[in-house]
């Protein structure tokens, strides 16, 4: 038998390993997105198939269950003993799938992303149907491998849930998403009558400026370019790892707003990622606690934060500088860009919605997929479903629009089915901890206004970012904020800022 800590530190060795051929399959992926010409897409495919074939082989030995559980009854430091319970669950879900499960999905999810890409601005959604409904039943099959593995009635769409949420079920979100469904339309249609007008500056503005822009407002907010890096891409996502972090965004010269709060909200996620507790790299603890966390990182700065009035008046001066405007345009002052980046409007686009509109975005993608899952809905048929939908929550429809309806998003082509609902969460969690922090640090808000970001960022760094997985989403959450999540805070924070009303403390 091993002596104490040495048959911890073998199994830290092997989850090294296995950090370094992830942050082999990270890169690979950021690069399929961001730099790979399109005659690439085969062997890109098969190469994160076979990636994804070795760390699960890997994850999937059979003797970690019996040495982790050996190893926790030796240690007694906290974060090794995390370290060991999150090994042993990456373990057991890895036993659940067998390999050429994986590396089918895998493949499969690849090519479909790729078809994607081209079919999406050509409004084909025949383009997309046959790889969709490939990576459907793939993904149904791992759903239902997992809750076999599980056990006690667990249902496919909790076991994928859980890979993006530990611990996340159907019947923790619906309460939640029940509530919102029925308070925000009566909200959103209060907020729009009594908005102010406010009209956009007028561009173009070029893509060189926005990009200038973007980098500008990220250094600002404390992203590490030495660790980092800002590109293009179809869909604006934070990718890569803790020291590569990889930011991408789209560009509109018609419009330079959606690009510049796509790399707020992309820049929040990469704080979370440059944040994480350097001396667990690589290993199962060192990763962020679940991906509504990781969403609430990215929707605090963007919609708490950075649509603020102070931020944007720190910012305005910025943008100005950015496009060698006129400072006495009125279209270009911090008040203007306010109402502009608070405007509540009933859109087709996800990530260019407004924070009253996004939950419902959200629901309608829940309804889809947990339809889509359990079989009740066909590929197909998910246009008029989308269509359906968007017109009963935000009143516009989609028919015969696919690339701003059910093609816009790439999780499902991608395989990500049971991640939309880290969206709201991440937006609830956003808001509850934007209220912490501000009583937790009574001068942030100035701080903010004054273009310095430390105070919050070293908040976030001790209460989210730097604790890892060393415990439960739901346990940081009760850490940083003093309760349980719940919609309170978020319901709030829309009243105050789009109705008028006082928010709570």
């Amino acid at each position: 038998m091993p002596q104490a800590g040495e048959l911890y530190e073998g199994l830290e060795e092997r989850f090294r390993t296995i950090g370094h051929l992830r942050h082999a399959e990270s890169m690979l992926s950021w690069d399929e997105a961001v730099m790979m010409p399109s005659g690439g897409g085969k062997m890109r495919a098969d190469a994160l198939a076979a990636l994804a074939g070795t760390v699960h082989s890997l994850e999937a030995a059979p003797d970690i269950a019996e040495l982790t559980d050996t190893a926790l009854a030796q240690e007694d430091d906290p974060w090794r003993c995390a370290n060991l319970r999150q090994m042993a669950r990456v373990s057991r879900r890895a036993r659940a799938l067998p390999e050429d499960l994986v590396t089918a999905l895998t493949r499969a999810s690849a090519a479909s992303e790729q078809i994607w890409r081209t079919a999406r601005g050509a409004n084909d959604f025949d383009a997309v149907t046959k790889g969709l409904e490939e990576v459907l039943g793939l993904t149904r099959e791992r759903g239902h491998a997992l809750a076999e593995a599980v056990g006690d009635g667990t249902e496919p769409y909790d076991a994928l849930l859980d890979e993006y949420e530990p611990g996340l079920t159907r019947a923790a979100i619906d309460p939640i998403f029940g509530e919102l469904r029925d308070v925000l339309p009566d909200l959103i249609d209060r907020a729009i009558s009594r908005q102010v007008p406010a009209e956009a500056p007028t561009g173009p503005f070029s893509i060189a400026a926005q990009a200038h822009l973007g980098r500008t407002l990220m250094r600002n907010m404390g992203f590490d370019f030495e660790r980092g890096r800002l590109d293009v891409s179809h869909h604006p996502f934070c990718g890569g790892e803790p020291d590569d972090a990889r930011i991408t965004t789209r560009y509109d010269e018609g419009d330079f707003l959606k690009s510049m709060f796509a790399v707020l909200h992309e820049t929040g996620h990469a704080l979370y990622e440059q944040g994480l507790p350097p001396a667990w790299r690589g290993q199962p603890v060192g990763v962020a606690v679940g991906m509504a966390l990781h969403e609430s990182q990215s929707l605090l700065m963007e919609m708490q934060v950075c649509r603020s009035a102070p931020f944007l008046a720190f910012a305005a001066p910025i943008v100005r500088r950015a496009f060698g405007v006129d400072e006495t345009d009125p279209t270009w002052s911090a008040a203007n860009l306010a109402r502009l980046a608070t405007r509540v409007e009933r859109s087709f686009i996800r990530v260019d919605a407004d924070e009253a509109t996004y939950p419902l975005h959200i629901v309608l993608r829940y309804e889809i997929e947990t339809a889509l899952l359990d079989g009740s809905l066909a590929v197909r048929d998910i246009p008029d479903a989308w269509d359906e939908k968007m017109q009963s929550y935000l009143g516009i429809g989609t028919a015969g629009n696919f690339k701003d309806g059910c093609m816009q998003d790439v999780h499902w082509f991608a395989g990500l089915i049971g991640y939309f609902p880290s969206y709201i969460l991440g937006a609830v969690t956003a808001a509850q901890l934007w209220q912490a922090a501000r009583a937790a640090l009574p001068g942030v808000e100035d701080a903010i206004g004054a273009g310095d970001f430390a105070p919050l960022l070293h908040w976030l760094r001790d209460n989210i970012h730097g604790q890892g997985r060393v415990m439960a989403g739901s346990d940081l959450i009760v850490r940083a904020t003093g309760r349980p999540l719940g919609t309170e805070a978020f319901l709030s924070h829309l009243r105050a800022r789009y109705l008028g009303e006082d928010a709570a403390s």
